[in-house]
């Protein structure tokens, strides 16, 4: 093979050297011809990857990723901007569902809800695989709720067997936020909602106190603000000292910063730690886990205090609250506080039509089971600012006032009037009023008017008694035993007398009603209707049991006397003349 000479090469290098007028100065290099096609080749790649599987894409960002449905990289291209921005904040697992709290970001308009799934992913595997092979299955969700700070609230059914607690969610065939770095919380012991208060943060906890009633020592609690681990203390954490405790309620001094600037708080997660006792002469504090997250009990207008509102907890009541709202309406209550504890009825739609007739009807989502107290301080809280006074009852007790049955022209607004006569007092902080229980009055089915028409036979005395309070008056505990409140020092309360004013407590109803009550009670304290514990307790229905079964006469129980005044009193003023219908008929 003949070398070229230098000289020969020198010449060839000048004659392919191009001109200014040669067409290839018009091209890129090909080095970066190479780049992109290097480039375009990676993200085809790694869409292509994600088609197959693709539950850990995106883990760090605010995207969903995608599910196991396969799509070609054109598809999956086209989609990645449509991805709802949602992220699974926090798990808490209850008795009988997981709840996900799933995060939204501002900046997007999708909504969740739609073709939601649950996700559950098998113990045995590492893998991921299509739905419903043995590694993954779908489940729809029990309920769907928008919640606060552009956060939602999905309840997902219990894992199955031999499968994980981690529950992801999948839309429209779109993973949502598949991160499962964060343990599932047990609702045993949490942190589960905290509120700015004045000067103070209130922070609501399961699992500090199992007494009812009773206060506990401030010094051996503490409260915590901020973004990070709480037992590491890898981030950001402010610390302040606790200034009341009682029950399932701390209430903490804010924190300087927070103090300045209260409308920077909003959404800053806080939790409560407590301290054990010495052991070998050293103490350790315990910090809860925490998914509360700091919102403000302060209204959003400035409109005139309400003189008289109503707050109650309520779960599955979508066929009751009508007429309860209704009734009371009637006499003058202006504005309803409806705490939904996880119904699954049209109770959302029912409260919507009452409010498009004129009733003024707040339904607050309150997840937590078996937080009735701790819910009602939660509502005074929020009623401070909008009402004068505020009556704490059930959906089955209505206030019913004897005289004016026998009066030839009854006052519209009685119960208003009532409160009204102590609103001028200096010492009057509480109104109770006693209660009559009310059995199934021979019944059999619903009663077709509604309860204060068909049930008209009741115990002889009187059981317990409701109150209807000053939130200005109560005692900074926040302290109540459903029934009533504690009051700050100065303040007192008054018995209302029978002749003028009971309550209709419509406890024992037809046993189709009453069976419910099986499922699971609201209050913290009382015991569930199906565990072996305070069978003779006045909280439980005499003789029944812990199994709902229907005993053989109980359509003739708990009727002692027959009592028909608020029967009469409805039929006599409430009927349409013309049409002979009560205002709530339709709903029945």
């Amino acid at each position: 093979m003949v070398m070229d000479s230098p000289e020969q090469r020198r010449k060839r290098k000048r004659f392919l050297k191009p001109t200014n007028f040669s067409p290839l100065r018009h091209f890129p290099p090909v080095r970066s011809l190479l780049y992109c096609f290097g480039f375009f080749v990676f993200f085809y790649l790694l869409f292509r990857r994600h088609t197959s599987a693709f539950h850990h894409v995106i883990a760090h960002s605010r995207l969903s990723s995608l599910s196991a449905f396969q799509m070609d990289p054109v598809s999956v291209f086209s989609k990645f901007n449509e991805l709802p921005q949602f992220k699974i904040e926090d798990r808490v697992s209850f008795p009988d569902h997981v709840l996900l709290l799933v995060s939204k970001s501002t900046d997007t308009g999708t909504e969740i809800g739609n073709r939601l799934k649950c996700i559950y992913k098998s113990n045995n595997s590492d893998s991921d695989s299509d739905l419903d092979n043995g590694v993954r299955k779908g489940r729809n969700p029990l309920s769907v709720e928008e919640y606060n700070d552009n956060r939602f609230l999905v309840r997902c059914p219990l894992p199955p067997v031999n499968f994980s607690s981690l529950i992801t969610l999948q839309q429209h065939g779109l993973m949502i936020d598949t991160t499962e770095d964060k343990p599932v919380n047990s609702w045993e012991n949490l942190a589960y909602e905290a509120v700015l208060d004045g000067n103070t943060a209130v922070v609501f906890v399961k699992g500090i106190s199992h007494r009812q009633d009773k206060e506990s020592d401030p010094k051996q609690f503490s409260c915590h603000f901020g973004l990070g681990d709480w037992k590491t203390g890898d981030k950001f954490m402010l610390t302040t000292r606790a200034l009341t405790a009682a029950q399932e309620v701390v209430r903490c001094m804010l924190p300087r910063s927070i103090l300045m600037h209260p409308e920077k708080a909003l959404g800053i997660r806080a939790t409560v730690s407590f301290r054990m006792p010495r052991i070998h002469g050293r103490s350790h504090r315990i910090f809860l886990p925490s998914v509360a997250k700091i919102s403000t009990s302060k209204p959003t207008t400035t409109m005139k205090k309400h003189d008289l509102c109503v707050c109650t907890m309520l779960w599955n009541q979508a066929d009751s609250i009508r007429e309860w709202v209704t009734y009371h309406s009637w006499l003058g209550v202006q504005k309803w506080f409806i705490y939904d504890n996880n119904s699954d009825d049209k109770i959302k739609d029912v409260v919507k039509n009452l409010n498009l007739e004129g009733h003024n009807i707040t339904r607050h989502i309150w997840p937590w089971i078996k937080t009735q107290e701790a819910g009602f301080s939660h509502c005074a809280m929020r009623a401070r600012t909008a009402c004068n006074w505020v009556s704490f009852m059930d959906i089955d007790e209505f206030y019913h006032f004897p005289r004016l049955t026998s009066t030839i022209t009854p006052s519209q607004g009685s119960l208003l009037t009532l409160v009204s006569n102590f609103t001028s007092s200096s010492s009057i902080g509480e109104i109770r009023t006693s209660c009559h229980s009310f059995g199934p009055s021979g019944l059999t089915s619903r009663p077709k008017k509604g309860v204060t028409v068909g049930y008209t036979c009741r115990l002889q005395s009187p059981e317990r008694h409701k109150s209807i309070i000053r939130p200005d008056a109560l005692d900074f505990t926040l302290m109540n035993v459903v029934h009533h409140f504690h009051l700050r020092k100065g303040f007192t309360f008054v018995d209302v007398d029978q002749r003028v004013a009971v309550i209709n407590h419509y406890k024992y109803q037809v046993w189709e009603v009453f069976r419910a009550k099986f499922y699971r009670r609201v209050a913290t304290y009382v015991t569930d209707w199906r565990e072996n514990h305070n069978e003779g307790s006045r909280d439980r229905a005499p003789g029944l049991g812990t199994e709902a079964i229907e005993p053989v006469d109980w359509r003739l129980q708990f009727c002692e006397v027959w009592d028909t005044g608020l029967r009469d009193f409805v039929l006599g003023n409430l009927v349409d003349v013309s049409t002979g219908v009560l205002p709530w008929d339709r709903s029945l």
